[in-house]
């Protein structure tokens, strides 16, 4: 048997370090994973209030069509039901967008370094990927534009964008949505939207009546605490969620993730208190950086990429070795750097001692 001969190149997804396996390696009790963007401050009470009366006909397939939750979001964001499809997590979503519109002889453009699932699944399906390196974090939109061609299918535009936390304004969206013609899909991937506070973000979704070729992605893994569920969904006029409804599977949301999606969508309450200890926990990392001489990527998100003196590798060594799990620069393309979520209280406090110390031991060795 053989499979794609581009799978050969190719090598699984790893994640990051998980924590059983830290508490063993290291000999330590207690572990703080901030290398994910998972919420640390978990998820709506409702959910696990309710979750006991969901465990009956798990016999029965779900609902396909995610009735009750598509109906509810369809109303929050003020959109047709049929121009929603939803994923096991928004990166089903991308799955399903390279899947339906890319194939040999066509191109992708993104940034770099981004979310890679745009580029590996991009491959996947045979396409030339094209990146366009970020400056200062920042997509460059119009160099992206000008890399537009006959063979150009999709756009990917990750704002606020993973590994760096910088967004995509009016402006540069304004240009994107302008000058990319009306056949290449631009997929704007909001996964971090609910943690945007700036003035000069999009309304992307009330630009969906206006731009026809736009996707816009969101997702219940970040600020609503459901990564462990998988729920993400894509926002389009019907012409583009009818192609991708064909494409996705029938049953790839379960019925225990739609009725907690359900749920976590109605509870505003948790989304604010998740926004405003975020917003707390990071400007005081913020600060603590700032005291410290070091700097970062501007963040509109829950994780924010700090620039280091030496490499990524050695601080994701030496902060594992104290028991707080980050992700190396060196891992997301971004060298000399670390990728920190933004963590409880607590944690952030004892982090910052312990970057302290790295820093002070690093500096010794120069000297």
């Amino acid at each position: 048997m053989t499979s794609k001969e581009v799978l050969k190149s190719m090598s699984p997804y790893k994640p990051g370090k998980q924590i059983e396996d830290v508490k063993k390696e290291y000999g330590l009790s207690r572990i703080v994973k901030l290398a994910s963007n998972e919420n640390p401050f978990g998820f709506s009470k409702k959910v696990k209030e309710e979750m006991s009366e969901w465990m009956s006909n798990l016999e029965i397939y779900p609902d396909g069509y995610s009735t009750e939750l598509r109906m509810a979001l369809a109303k929050k964001l003020d959109v047709e039901p049929d121009q929603l499809v939803f994923g096991a997590g928004s990166d089903e979503v991308i799955e399903i967008i390279c899947n339906s519109y890319l194939y040999p002889g066509t191109n992708t453009i993104m940034a770099t370094p981004t979310f890679p699932q745009y580029k590996h699944n991009a491959v996947i399906e045979g396409a030339e990927i094209v990146e366009v390196p970020l400056v200062n974090g920042y997509h460059d939109v119009k160099t992206m534009v000008a890399k537009i061609n006959k063979q150009t299918k999709i756009i990917w535009l990750c704002s606020p964008n993973n590994p760096t936390g910088c967004h995509i304004n009016q402006e540069e969206f304004d240009y994107v949505m302008s000058h990319c013609p009306s056949d290449i899909l631009v997929v704007f991937d909001e996964a971090y939207y609910e943690y945007v506070d700036a003035d000069d973000y999009p309304d992307t979704i009330k630009a969906i009546g206006q731009y026809e070729n736009l996707i816009v992605l969101r997702t219940f893994s970040k600020a609503y605490g459901l990564a462990g569920l998988r729920v993400g969904y894509g926002v389009a006029n019907e012409a583009i969620t009818r192609a991708l409804n064909v494409t996705r599977g029938p049953f790839n949301t379960t019925s225990l993730s739609q009725k907690a999606a359900l749920i976590a969508l109605q509870d505003e309450t948790f989304l604010q208190e998740t926004f405003k200890k975020n917003q707390e926990n990071k400007q005081a990392f913020l600060s603590f950086l700032d005291n410290l001489g070091l700097s970062y990527d501007d963040s509109q998100t829950n994780f924010v990429f700090v620039h280091l003196p030496t490499t990524g590798d050695e601080a994701f060594e030496y902060l594992l070795s104290k028991g707080f799990i980050v992700r190396s620069g060196e891992a997301l393309g971004r060298s000399k750097g670390i990728r920190i979520t933004i963590g409880k209280k607590e944690d952030m406090e004892e982090l910052q001692s312990h970057i302290r110390e790295f820093i002070t031991l690093k500096e010794g060795e120069t000297h």
